[in-house]
């Protein structure tokens, strides 16, 4: 079994990932721009180390020997492409668990060019999208005919301050939807409704999703919402950024707002963790009123992230990575998630 390599690793996401990686009996090589956290993550696993930044022809030398890079570092908006660029050249799939949906319609115009480099490019390789691009792919599979899809999900934990740090990077964008078949732009926190996610209903608002790329290209259905279930005050929030684009543009705000974050917790607790747990629910309906609905349960986010993430390298490291661009979905079959731990799926008799 050749290696992988894990940039960002020293991340909190990327750290639960090496370490689930070890416990499966992984030898990921970490990797990424802080020495002291990079080695010091090595040294307690007990596993090799490349530290290299993302500029020049550092990250394809970093890449010498590696089946495959999986990038945990975020924003991927920032990251995914010169390391996609590195894996393309030196001949390694490249797999990130972005959920950022500028970089799944990046990665998808290098298809062709991943296809000659016998190469796949998977990113969404968590949370996001994982469950919910596999929910849609059974949808479409209980409807082929569906025109619209509506996915919704409860992560089940607090953020990690990677995931912050993405969401002030795109708190001054408007929402997205899928409309047509294209990316259509729309108010921010567009539509909110009653979702129920099998227990307690939930109110839900939309948000730009990475489905509203990744669903489309794993299904065909040409209208997609995704909606996030938020308490009220989050909701408000969400809201508010339409007004506040001006102001959240200003570096000062944001190196304001980036400053505390990284001055706050990494992210959810061991124990905070364990007793969560993640819902999904997706609906998909055709111009003749046909409707099929489906559930997905799991552990939080972040621990469905590393097992998934985990998962997909294992599936690479033993041969099976059809080349060129991918979701979850495509490459391993709607049911992969079922294949995760603490994982299940329900469907709602059809309408």
């Amino acid at each position: 079994m050749r290696d992988f390599l894990i940039y960002g690793a020293n991340g909190y996401t990327g750290q639960l990932i090496a370490r689930e990686a070890v416990r499966r009996g992984l030898r990921p090589v970490v990797a990424g721009r802080d020495r002291p956290s990079v080695e010091g993550l090595a040294g307690e696993l007990g596993l090799a180390s490349r530290i290299f930044p993302l500029n020049g022809d550092e990250p394809r030398r970093a890449l010498e020997g590696m089946t495959a890079l999986l990038n945990c570092a975020g924003p991927f908006s920032r990251t995914a492409a010169p390391l996609a660029e590195a894996c393309l050249r030196a001949g390694s799939h490249y797999v990130d668990i972005t959920g950022e949906v500028a970089v799944f319609e990046a990665l998808v115009r290098r298809n062709q060019e991943a296809q000659a480099a016998g190469v796949m490019l998977l990113p969404g390789a968590g949370f996001d999208v994982v469950p919910s691009d596999c929910l849609a792919a059974h949808l479409k599979t209980r409807l082929p005919t569906a025109s619209k899809l509506v996915l919704a999900f409860q992560s089940g934990t607090r953020p990690s301050r990677g995931t912050l740090l993405t969401l002030v990077e795109n708190l001054d964008r408007q929402g997205l939807v899928r409309k047509n078949g294209a990316l259509v732009e729309v108010p921010a926190g567009w539509k909110t409704r009653t979702i129920d996610f099998g227990g307690s209903p939930r109110k839900a608002t939309t948000i730009p999703w990475g489905d509203l790329a990744t669903a489309y290209f794993s299904t065909g259905i040409p209208d997609i919402e995704v909606y996030a279930a938020l308490p009220l005050r989050e909701r408000l929030i969400v809201r508010a950024t339409r007004y506040l684009g001006p102001i959240l543009r200003r570096k000062g705000v944001r190196r304001s707002l980036e400053r505390r974050i990284r001055q706050a917790k990494p992210g959810p607790t061991e124990v905070e963790r364990a007793g969560s747990a993640s819902r999904l629910w997706g609906e998909v309906s055709d111009g003749a009123g046909n409707r099929a609905v489906a559930r997905l349960r799991g552990p939080d986010g972040y621990t469905l992230t590393a097992l998934a993430a985990v998962a997909v390298m294992e599936r690479i490291l033993a041969g099976d990575a059809p080349l060129g661009y991918q979701t979850p979905s495509t490459a391993y079959g709607a049911d992969f998630v079922l294949g995760l731990p603490g994982v299940t799926r329900f469907d709602d008799l059809p309408s």
